[in-house]
């Protein structure tokens, strides 16, 4: 004989013990699955976050290098060591300022005491031997050098950096010297503007 029981309706005891066994059952599934929920969603998240800071990191790289492509905007302290220009004396402290499409000498308040079209620019130097890789570039037998043109000979620290041009029938050329920790940033100014690669003067010494 079926046992019955109250539960808003009647329903036989082994009907009731299905439904419990079911709820159960649900309970369970319902346990494993909100964790593996949680976990799905916060392997998302972290992928994105990752993403994002790809993202991020990919944008600083190319300010970085847009900034030292293009030079800094207050430019960059040198000394002019000699070269074809008239009107700036050796020893003269200047500042370089590398624009989009020139390069730019400026000496205190005077402003622009140079302007060489970046598209001019025939050939970058760096090291001791710039002042006779450039008197010999421009084909000048006689250029006036500062003390870095004697100080070449008997290899010093100095960081030199040569420069020659070529606009129209001008030929010109000149020699820097730059601080220590802005010689790099000098050098990748000129590669980013000119599309030229700087090369070093000890390797392409011209004998006089």
């Amino acid at each position: 004989m079926a046992s019955w029981r109250l539960t808003g309706e009647l329903q036989p005891a082994h009907s009731l013990g299905h439904c419990l066994i079911a709820r159960s059952e649900q309970l369970q599934m319902t346990s494993v699955t909100i964790p593996a929920f949680l976990l799905v969603m916060k392997s998302r998240k972290e992928l994105e976050n990752k993403v994002v800071m790809k993202q991020m990191l990919a944008l600083l790289l190319c300010v970085m290098i847009s900034a030292m492509a293009f030079g800094r905007d207050d430019g960059y302290a040198v000394a002019y060591d000699g070269g074809s220009v008239q009107g700036i004396k050796t020893g003269a402290n200047l500042k370089i300022h590398v624009d989009s499409n020139q390069i730019r000498f400026t000496e205190g308040k005077q402003g622009d005491v140079l302007v060489i079209p970046a598209s001019a620019v025939t050939e970058i130097t760096y090291g001791q031997d710039v002042h006779r890789r450039v008197g010999a570039a421009i084909g000048l037998a006689v250029v006036s050098f500062g003390i870095g043109g004697l100080m070449a000979l008997t290899k010093s620290k100095k960081h030199f950096v040569g420069l020659t041009w070529a606009d129209g029938d001008k030929k010109g050329g000149l020699a820097i010297q730059c601080d220590k920790n802005d010689y790099r940033g000098v050098l990748t100014a000129l590669e980013g503007v000119t599309g030229k690669k700087a090369t070093d003067s000890e390797t392409m010494t011209v004998k006089n």
